[in-house]
């Protein structure tokens, strides 16, 4: 394991590495003028000169190169051409809004999606099943703005009128501050995001535990007498998970990587709206700063599925 563990992490970095390389190119050497947009259409070609030159856009390509991979190699990834304030310190201002709401989304429709695929699959064809088979559609089919927009008109709109403000329409309370306000705040899209993605984890649950319930490991663990639910829970579901844990972590690394709708819905100022703000202004800082970020997660998550591998099926091996 600690082999394999090096491995990924010696990969990862690599990787990572590639990936920094490749936005460089992407924005620094790309036909683009990022100091006649910071100056403004109306400047002079002196004012486009000045701020080209304090922001190091004169120096030479591969200078410029080694300037930026030896930051990133000492975790400092720049500074914001708009603000002058470092990108690593703007990303984590607006790291815990991102996080709490994709771990909260991402636990409701984890829960929600499990729960309803395992009981689909327990009773193929049955009326559960088709109702589950309803959400699963609604789910995959209804975009997200428009569950947001929904929930906002029903419970804040329609509440408020109604003399019952019990949610708020947008916003974002810090749990340190107020936990309360910051679990209030955070409901409607943590909703919005769960019933998006629960729908996903209620097919994967669904398909995967219907296959294995018809293996023969299974009918042997019935006919030693074991319930029903020890069966589907305790043997089934290690098997079953393995499709759901894939997809967690690739949701993990998208929602971490900023909740670009759902944050503009309800008014959260997380990365998602940092990375739109960035790329409106042209930061190309800020935009590399968000996308290593998303790179980091997704990297991270990829080696932590292949952990969980190993440990919910004794069939894999780590080698």
């Amino acid at each position: 394991m600690i082999r394999f563990l090096s491995r990924r992490a010696v990969s990862a970095i690599l990787t990572l590495l590639a990936i920094s390389a490749i936005m460089f190119l992407l924005f620094y050497v790309a036909p683009n003028d990022p100091a006649r947009t910071i100056a403004g259409v109306q400047a002079t070609n002196a004012q486009v000169e000045l701020v080209r030159e304090r922001l190091g856009l004169d120096l030479p390509v591969i200078e410029r190169y080694f300037l930026y991979m030896g930051g990133l190699l000492r975790g400092d990834l720049g500074y914001s051409f708009y603000n002058q304030q470092p990108v690593l310190d703007s990303i984590l201002q607006r790291l815990p809004a991102t996080a709490s709401l994709a771990i909260g989304g991402l636990a409701m429709a984890l829960i929600i999606g499990v729960l309803v695929g395992i009981g689909a699959a327990r009773r193929p064809g049955s009326f559960r099943d088709r109702v589950s088979t309803v959400f699963v559609l609604s789910g995959l089919s209804v975009p997200t703005f428009v569950v947001g927009l929904l929930l906002l008109y029903i419970f804040f709109f329609q509440l408020t009128v109604a003399g019952f403000p019990i949610f708020p329409a947008a916003g974002y309370v810090k749990f340190t501050d107020d936990p309360w306000e910051w679990f209030r705040h955070l409901i409607l899209p943590w909703v919005t995001v769960g019933f998006v993605s629960a729908a996903t984890y209620a097919r994967l649950t669904r398909s995967q535990l219907a296959g294995v319930l018809g293996e023969d490991y299974i009918r042997t663990a019935r006919a030693k007498g074991l319930s029903d639910g020890s069966v589907v829970y305790k043997h089934g579901m290690r098997s079953a998970l393995t499709p759901v844990v894939t997809q967690v972590s690739l949701d993990i690394a998208v929602l971490m990587g900023g909740l670009v709708v759902t944050e503009r819905i309800f008014g959260i100022n997380g990365i998602g709206s940092l990375a739109i703000e960035s790329v409106n202004r042209g930061d190309q800082p800020v935009i590399i700063g968000t996308m290593l970020l998303a790179s980091l997660f997704v990297v991270i998550s990829s080696i932590i599925v292949d952990i969980a591998y190993a440990l919910l099926d004794s069939r894999v091996r780590v080698k």
